[in-house]
């Protein structure tokens, strides 16, 4: 469904799994998307036209129509429940609404200390430990794998914010030297998600040390 409205003004650092999980509930919601890159390493994000948006100082951000707002997972929230069947997306029941939620707790918390911050080492040259990400990595990958043994999405029967907010920094794991191979079940998961009418990639980055191949 495309819809004839203003595009959502989404401010953005490409490489950012925190800015493409916008992107992505943009696209599947079939919400137009104008795209402004904020060139980081100049501190755009500081400065008070952005902060006037984004009091951290962090993106994305996005307006829309005027209603600014700042925080990936907040961004999704809203998104779902002013554009799309919030219900479907956000929980048809308490149960439903609660594992949502964990997953985008669990976006916020494990999913960041783990493949995000691997990958913000690898491509971004960020002063973390390394090896203590890759870790996290794998021990959130070994919980989601079983969780996916036999179901399609992360928190009910059918795609909601779990796998939108999740999706991003899994898929793109490898770049922080996290192989995906042992997880067959959370790769046929990833497959789900790209196959999902109105998916839209965020563009890959090489891997910058051969020894992570």
């Amino acid at each position: 469904m495309t819809h004839d409205r203003t595009p959502v003004i989404l401010y953005r650092h490409p490489k950012s799994g925190h800015c493409h999980r916008v992107e992505l509930m943009l696209s599947l919601l079939g919400l137009p998307c104008r795209p402004v890159d904020l060139d980081m390493a100049a501190g755009a994000h500081k400065a008070p036209a952005h902060l006037a948006i984004s009091p951290l100082g962090q993106v994305p951000a996005i307006d829309d129509d005027g209603v600014t707002l700042s925080d990936s997972t907040a961004i999704l929230t809203y998104l779902a429940l002013r554009h799309g069947d919030g219900p479907r997306w956000r929980g048809r029941d308490p149960q439903e609404a609660a594992e949502i939620q964990r997953w985008l707790s669990i976006a916020s918390g494990e999913i960041a200390a783990g493949p995000c911050a691997a990958r913000l080492v690898t491509l971004f040259g960020a002063d973390l430990d390394h090896g203590a990400a890759i870790a996290r990595s794998h021990a959130l990958l070994a919980v989601m794998e079983a969780h996916l043994r036999g179901r399609d999405w992360l928190a009910a029967g059918r795609v909601t914010l779990a796998d939108v907010a999740a999706y991003s920094y899994v898929a793109h794991a490898p770049e922080g030297g996290v192989s995906l191979a042992p997880y067959a079940a959370v790769r046929a998961w990833l497959r789900r998600v790209e196959a999902l009418d109105g998916f839209v990639a965020m563009a890959p980055s090489p891997i910058l040390a051969p020894a992570l191949a």
